[in-house]
This record gives C-alpha cells, structure tokens and sequence, in this order.
C-alpha cells in the first residue's frame, strides 16, 4: 500500500490545513494511507496525525525569529524527532505545504530529506521559499531574491525581526538547501507564482500549476435572514471583505477610505478584525471577528452584494473562489494573482489601491448585475476551482513520480 506523508504548519486548520486535509481523503479514497505532520494546530481528520512541535519549542522559536532573524532554522530537537518518525513511517512520497510557521528547522529536514530515494513535492502557498525573510514583496516593489536578498526594507514584516537582518545568510542557505534538493518538485497555486519561481534558484526543479480547490459542495448559494435581521442589513447593498489577518496589505485602509463615500444604501461587512481594529471602525463599517463557522461564512458570502478582495499581494485568492462559488460578484486589484480569477463581467479588476475605480466597479455591479452572472460566478469556480478536480491532479502527480515514464520530465513555467 502506498503511503502519502504531507507536512503543513496546520492540519484541517485554516487554508493550507484543510487543503492537505483534502487531499489526504483523496489518496484514502484510492486505497492509499494517508499522514499529516502538523506543526501546531489540527482539526479531526481522516488522516492520521503527528504533531511536530511542542510549545516551549515554539516559544523558542518565535525569539530566535525575533531576535536573530532565524526563521525556520530552530526547534532543532522537533525536526530530528520527525526524521525519526519518517524513519519509521518509511512514505512513499512526501509532500510539504508551509515549512514557515515557527515548528520547523528546515535545513535539518532537507539534509536528510537528500539522504533518502523519497520522491518530493513542495507546494508553495506564498513566495518565502524564494526570498531571505518575508514571504511576499510585490508591494514594495523588491526583487533583491532573484540575486540575492539583503538589507530587508520588510524585516519587521513577518516572520518579523525586531533585531538581526540575516537575510543575506537566509537567502543564500536557502539557495543551498532547497535549490540543490534531488527529487523535488515544484507546484504552485498560481501562474503568477509559477512565474516568480521561474525567476529563482528553484527554475530548474520541476514546476507545475495546480490551482487550489475549494468544496463547492459547501461553498454554495445560501440565504440568511437571520443574519440580515441581526445586523439590520435588509434592503441594503453589502460590500463584504474577509481575511484571518487584517492588515495595511490586505487592504483594511482601502476599505475605511471607501467607507467615506457610501450611499445610504450601502454597507460593508469586514470579517477577521481583533477587537481593537473593531473599536476604530466608522459607523458604516460592521467589524467582526474570524468565524470558525464555515456555514456562518458560507452565509455572508451568499447575501453580500459584492465581495471585495482589497489584497495587494495574493499568490491564489482563495477567499475570491470562495465567494464566487456562493455566486457573488467580486472585485480585486490589478496585482499578484488576482486577476486570474476574472472573467468578463463577473469579476472587475481595478488598479491597486484605486478606490474610484472600486466606485465605479460597484456601481457597473449595482446597476448590471442578474440572475444569470450570479450563476455563471458559481459555474466559473466549479468548472475550475472545484476541490475534488483539482486535488485529482496532485495524485496524477504523484502517481507520476512513483511510476515515471521513459520520457524526460521538463520545467514547466506556465500553466
């Protein structure tokens, strides 16, 4: 029996989590064994489930990141004791999402990852395999990574150091360690992170695109009234925003600004706030806190009227699916990935940080929009993002690598 091993910050827990949780029930459902080595927070899965790190180890490893500019290079005793359990467990193939996430020392799991014949994929989920410390920099304008990074203008970005800029010393390590790994291949969640891997030390691996996959069997058209009711939203226009941080980059400032030219039958709803972004929220702006709540989320994305993704830096989008497939109009910035997702007159793209433009968008929605876009938005994502679709193209992945043909693999660049 074949047997999966996926390695993740999380597991079943927040985007990446439930992805690898997902493609665990996946290979189950092909006969396969299916394992998840977490390094900090799970929900139940089917998978079976090691958890890497202990927390008096986090601890440590959020100081020597914030001191030392270490990120990914301490919980050292964690890492050799899950080489002990691969050692045991003894995979078929190995699949890494996020090794940042304060649980892991990388360098040690990559020394005795070359040590052993294990085919293995790294999805790339954001850009810090490719740079010396942040793990995005498209809004700042540097690409000091396709050569080598110093002097980091996001050091106190995260993983955020408050001290230390190691970036050269991270940059070049990473080039070492992750640039001359025999057996592993590459996927990203985004032609455009395809291209910026194109531009790395890592442009010789094997690199594919496989978008993420949501379950539109969740991810659905459904009317709420309570919520309508509770929040006093009926008969209104709601603008909704969703993230799990909120933050100038996710664009918390465009919102406030739009706010100050609402009609008075306009309303946004923000999700993911803490209590003190909370408390400095305008009077037409609901503040909510993240929900755990799938069908609560399910729910705010089917009575808004439009969702705005304000992100300036996106390596998928997969709040935009999300509300898509609920057959939800949205909007999102001329940036990153995000215009991956358009399609005509159902998403509009705007320039970054163009609020007018944002108007405009919402007023071409307010006056255009019907029944039959609110459908083609969901069919868009299902014919695309469809989870069970998607994930399907990891075990042709991984089917390949166990069975190679005699054909020679090529780098691919482009989806």
């Amino acid at each position: 029996m074949k047997r999966l091993l996926q390695i993740n910050v999380e597991a079943n827990y927040g985007s990446t989590g439930r992805i690898a949780s997902d493609i665990g029930d996946l290979v189950i459902s092909e006969g396969w064994e299916s394992h998840i080595a977490y390094g900090r927070i799970k929900k139940d899965t089917p998978s079976s489930t090691y958890k890497i790190a202990k927390t008096p180890s986090i601890y440590n490893h959020v100081l020597q990141t914030r001191l030392l500019d270490r990120h990914g290079l301490a919980s050292t005793q964690d890492t050799k004791r899950l080489i002990a359990f691969i050692q045991e467990l003894k995979p078929s193939l190995v699949h890494m999402h996020n090794l940042h996430g304060y649980y892991l020392n990388y360098e040690k799991l990559f020394h005795y990852l070359k040590t052993v014949d294990i085919p293995l994929v790294w999805t790339l989920h954001d850009c810090w395999a490719l740079t010396g410390h942040c793990t995005h920099y498209e809004d700042i304008g540097c690409y000091k990574w396709q050569k080598s990074c110093h002097s980091c203008p996001q050091k106190k970005e995260y993983p955020t150091s408050w001290m230390a800029d190691r970036s050269a010393k991270n940059h070049q390590l990473k080039k070492e360690v992750f640039g001359q790994q025999e057996h592993l291949n590459i996927v990203t969640v985004s032609n455009w992170l395809n291209r910026q891997v194109g531009q790395s030390y890592l442009k010789n691996h094997n690199t594919v695109t496989i978008y993420n996959g949501i379950d539109t069997s969740i991810f659905k058209p459904r009317k709420n009234r309570f919520l309508l009711k509770r929040y006093d939203l009926f008969g209104k226009f709601i603008i909704l925003g969703v993230a799990s941080v909120w933050s100038e980059k996710k664009g918390l400032a465009d919102f406030i600004s739009l706010s100050k030219g609402l009609k008075k039958d306009e309303v946004i709803v923000l999700i993911g706030l803490n209590k003190e972004q909370i408390k400095t929220l305008p009077d037409n702006i609901i503040g909510l806190e993240r929900t755990s709540s799938l069908s609560e989320l399910v729910s705010w994305y089917s009575i808004a009227s439009v969702y705005l993704n304000a992100s300036v830096e996106e390596s998928f989008g997969m709040t935009t699916a999300e509300a898509l497939a609920c057959g939800t109009p949205v909007i999102v910035y001329d940036a990153t990935a995000c215009p991956e997702m358009v399609i005509p007159e159902i998403v509009k793209v705007v320039a970054k940080r163009d609020i007018n433009g944002i108007r405009s968008a919402i007023n071409e929605i307010k006056v255009g929009f019907n029944i039959e876009n609110h459908n083609r938005c969901r069919n868009h994502v299902v014919s695309n993002f469809d989870k069970n679709d998607r994930y399907k193209e990891y075990f042709r992945l991984y089917k390949g690598l166990l069975y190679p043909s005699r054909k020679q693999k090529k780098t691919v660049h482009e989806r």
